[in-house]
């Protein structure tokens, strides 16, 4: 019996459990949104919301840092360490630097809930659940329709409502006519 077993294998020995789940969160920290099954999203969502919070908890550090002192004391202080511990499991050093620096700074208010898992459905192949695992703070769609609204109340505000087009009615007797007359003319000047 497995009671109160946390996790799960992904038919993985450690280490390979450990370098997919690593790949994984580097791919999310760069991309801010991948398509993955929904056994892997859930790890996923364990490993990346420890490391965002790790994060957040750096920068707030580092904005209470002391000046002065030796340079190892206040690496060690300003986050260090905690770069050093998300390193150990992302190799890329521009997601590890993206998410000290922006993910950190724009999750700073939020008290957790980092990651939206949306399932998908089935993959054709072998019918394994699929999902897509997403910051909640970097959701395109939702960026895009919140511009939209307000694009609407200020053009709203700015003209109570958009012109209406006035349009010039063409009578259909007019219309016909000029090109028979300039036929009749050139058949007549032949």
């Amino acid at each position: 019996m497995r009671h109160r077993v946390s996790g799960r294998k992904l038919k993985r020995t450690a280490s390979h459990r450990r370098a997919t789940l690593g790949a994984l969160a580097t791919a999310l920290l760069k991309h801010k949104r991948i398509t993955t099954t929904v056994a892997k999203a859930k790890e996923l969502r364990m490993v990346v919301e420890k490391m965002i919070t790790r994060a957040k908890h750096a920068r707030a550090a580092d904005a209470k840092a002391v000046t002065g002192g030796d340079r190892a004391k206040k690496f060690v202080e300003a986050g260090g360490h905690a770069r050093r511990e998300v390193a150990r499991l992302v190799k890329d050093r521009e997601a590890v630097t993206d998410l000290f620096t922006v993910i950190a700074e724009k999750v700073a208010t939020r008290p957790g809930g980092y990651t939206r898992i949306v399932k998908l459905g089935q993959r054709y192949g072998d019918a394994a659940e699929l999902a897509v695992i997403e910051l909640v703070d970097f959701n395109a769609a939702q960026e895009s329709a919140a511009k939209k609204k307000t694009a609407k109340k200020t053009a709203k505000a700015a003209g109570k409502g958009s012109p209406k087009r006035k349009t010039a009615k063409v009578k259909k007797a007019e219309v016909p006519a000029a090109p028979k007359e300039q036929a009749a003319d050139a058949s007549a000047s032949a």
